[in-house]
Formats: C-alpha cells, sequence, structure tokens
C-alpha cells in the first residue's frame, strides 16, 4: 500500500473535529502521560493546546535530550539553478518571474561546494528548481560522484524522479532527498500549482520510490501558509508514521518551510506564526522522539536560538537560496529571502554558547560497510 492510499483513506473531517472540538481538559490529560502517540497529536496541535506552550516546551527538551543528546546536526544548501517550468503561485522560481535566472556549470557548483566545505559543512542539500533541460539527471549524477569524494552526505532538493533515476543517484552518492508535498489538500494543491509539479500523486510517492532506490534519509514537510496548517501537520505526520513502519532501515527527517518574502510579493491565504510554529515543533517531538526537525535560515534567528535544544535537532546556517551566493557573489533570483544571515561560524558559537556541540559530520559512508 502506497501513503496515497492511506491519505485517501483518512478522514479528514474526524482530524478536524479531533482539533477544534478538544477541551483544555483533553489537553491535561495528555500532558500527564509519561509517552505520547501519534493519536494525540491533533489535540497537541489544536488551538486549546497553545495556552500550554511552556509546558510543551519543557517536554520537548526533554525528549530531545534523551534521544539526541545535546547536538545539532548543520547543513548547507548548495543552489545550482533557479531555473523551473512550474508557474507555482508563491515561488520566487515561479517562470512568471522575469528576473535573473543562472544554472551553474558543475565547475561552479563545485567553487561554490569547496566554499562550504572550508566553512566546516560535511552535509550538503543540493537544491534546484524543475527544469529537467537545464538540470537533468546526468547533471546530478556527475556533480554528486565528485562531491561525495569530499562530503559525508550528499542530499537533493529537486524535482521527482522514478525509482531507477534515483538508484543512480544513490550510486554516485546521494543518499538523502528532501521533498515537500507544500500541501496535502488535492483540491487546493491543484489551484497553487501549474506545470509538472501539478501531479499531486507522483509528488506524494517521491520519498516511498527514493527508499525504495536505497536512500537512508528522507525529508518531508509542508509549506506553511497555503493551507490549515494544524490539517496539512497531521498529514504530514502520519506520512512520516507510514515511511517509518514500511522502510524501518531509512530516517526520516521533517522541515518547516513556512512562506517567506519572495520575488511575486505573494501573500500566503493562512499564515503561520512563530508561536504557532513553535507549537508544531513541540508536538512534532513529543509524537515523534526520533525523527529530525529541521530549521532552515528561512526563521529569525532569535526564533532559531530559542528552537535549538527544545526539539530541533538540524539546522541550516550561512544559507544562500540563490545559485552563486557563496564564492561566486551572484546577484541572481533568489527562492525566498533568508531572515537569518548569520555566517555558519556565529550560528556555531550561538549553539556552544547554550551547551549544544554543532556537529558538522555524524556520518560516514563506512558504517554502511562496515569497514574501518
Amino acid at each position: 500500500m502506497s501513503f496515497i492510499e492511506v491519505l485517501t483513506k483518512t478522514n479528514i473531517s474526524q482530524i478536524a473535529d479531533s482539533i477544534y472540538h478538544t477541551s483544555e481538559q483533553d489537553v491535561k490529560q495528555i500532558l500527564a502521560k509519561n509517552h505520547f502517540s501519534i493519536s494525540d497529536f491533533p489535540v497537541l496541535i489544536s488551538p486549546d493546546a497553545a495556552p500550554f506552550l511552556e509546558k510543551m516546551a519543557t517536554i520537548a527538551r526533554s525528549i530531545t535530550l534523551l534521544r539526541f543528546g545535546k547536538a545539532m546536526r548543520l547543513y548547507a544548501p548548495l543552489y545550482v539553478s533557479n531555473e523551473c517550468v512550474n508557474a507555482c503561485v508563491y515561488c520566487g522560481f515561479n517562470i512568471r518571474n522575469t528576473l535573473k535566472r543562472r544554472t551553474l556549470t558543475k565547475a561552479e557548483a563545485l567553487t561554490e561546494a569547496a566554499r562550504l566545505h572550508a566553512e566546516g559543512f560535511r552535509h550538503i542539500l543540493l537544491v534546484s528548481g524543475e527544469h529537467r533541460d537545464k538540470v537533468p539527471l546526468a547533471y546530478f549524477e556527475s556533480l554528486a560522484a565528485e562531491l561525495s569524494q569530499k562530503f559525508a552526505a550528499i542530499s537533493i532538493e529537486v524535482y521527482p524522479m522514478d525509482t531507477k533515476e534515483y538508484q543512480r543517484l544513490a550510486q554516485c552518492g546521494v543518499s538523502g532527498i528532501a521533498i515537500y508535498q507544500e500541501t496535502y489538500n488535492r483540491t487546493l494543491y491543484k489551484t497553487f500549482h501549474k506545470g509538472p509539479k501539478a501531479d499531486f500523486i507522483y509528488r506524494l510517492t517521491a520519498p516511498e520510490r527514493a527508499a525504495e532506490a536505497g536512500f537512508r534519509e528522507l525529508g518531508l514537510g509542508a509549506l506553511l501558509g497555503l493551507n490549515d496548517f494544524r490539517i496539512d501537520m497531521t498529514c504530514t505526520a502520519l506520512h512520516a508514521v507510514y515511511l517509518m513502519k514500511k522502510f524501518w532501515k531509512a530516517h526520516i527527517a521533517i522541515s518547516f518551510p513556512r512562506l517567506r518574502k519572495a520575488a511575486g510579493a505573494y501573500t500566503p491565504p493562512a499564515p503561520v506564526s512563530e508561536r504557532e510554529l513553535a507549537q508544531i515543533i513541540f508536538a512534532l517531538r513529543m509524537v515523534l522522539p526520533d525523527v529530525d526537525l529541521v530549521l532552515s535560515t528561512r526563521e529569525r534567528s532569535v526564533f532559531r536560538n530559542g528552537m535549538a535544544g527544545a526539539g530541533i535537532t538540524r539546522m541550516s546556517a550561512g544559507s544562500k537560496t540563490n545559485p552563486g551566493g557563496y564564492a561566486l557573489k551572484e546577484n541572481s533570483l533568489e527562492q525566498f529571502e533568508v531572515a537569518d544571515t548569520r555566517p555558519s561560524a556565529e550560528v556555531a558559537s550561538m549553539l556552544q554558547k547554550k551547551n549544544i556541540e554543532p556537529v558538522w559530520k555524524d556520518f560516514d559512508r563506512s558504517f554502511l560497510s562496515g569497514s574501518s
């Protein structure tokens, strides 16, 4: 059974009822428990749970310390292209935005990667717009093969692919995927997307194809601001549980891409506040204690500082969201505006002051082979 079948059978009205027809007593009963389950999530994400944010933060912090220790994994996104064939209304890469486009040559991408490597990064995320002609599979194969000689972990956030294509990337050193469903509401999804990305099912099942191809890390997320975040995040949590059960060897990560300022001046129909984002993070940590929770530089530095150690276990740092933004100093089109502009060293220093160890590398391919 694929997750699309699970989602189709999921009673969204029942989930909404659990979220919006709960009570303060229901919240108190759950918070009094020693262990939490996915069935608790709708109540923990409900408006009635909002007044208990400090209690949830305390619980989330203790779980994070128990499961992950005093450590924060750091990674950097490497944008290789902002060219895209889709017209997604919320995205800066929208093909209708007539701004500077740029696709890095492999040599340029390697120059950008070298800058990140010099800063200490050993986990890199390759990001591009969805344009198979400009950045074909062979481009990522060739680039990943060279990057794998220096970086311990390479992930991709690009267009969805077939299983055989993911297998080819795995053979070149790619070990993770980040692909966000944007919204799990199929009807709304159609209104936001034009182009190949409008294929809801193909995108939804991409993590499964990546897992079948041997990827060891599967990254999920809903774009916060498009739909009722409580419904979308409940579906995200269910998606994570499904993948954890079916692909038990893979590690699951959940990100929180909250709509930020981007080219096109799109106004999100369902904006999410920082306080609501914090509630999402705490609730997910409580019901999914072993899932990596990822916070990017979309968020303000003060917010990221507060979330470090309180649920979040991975952060990007010093990010540039335009191709050539690191070493080449290109002024090309950004996907979104970065809110936390601190250099990676400053983020690492902040973590150390909080008694959290910044981890630049926590995986080596020799672990898989058993070699020394």
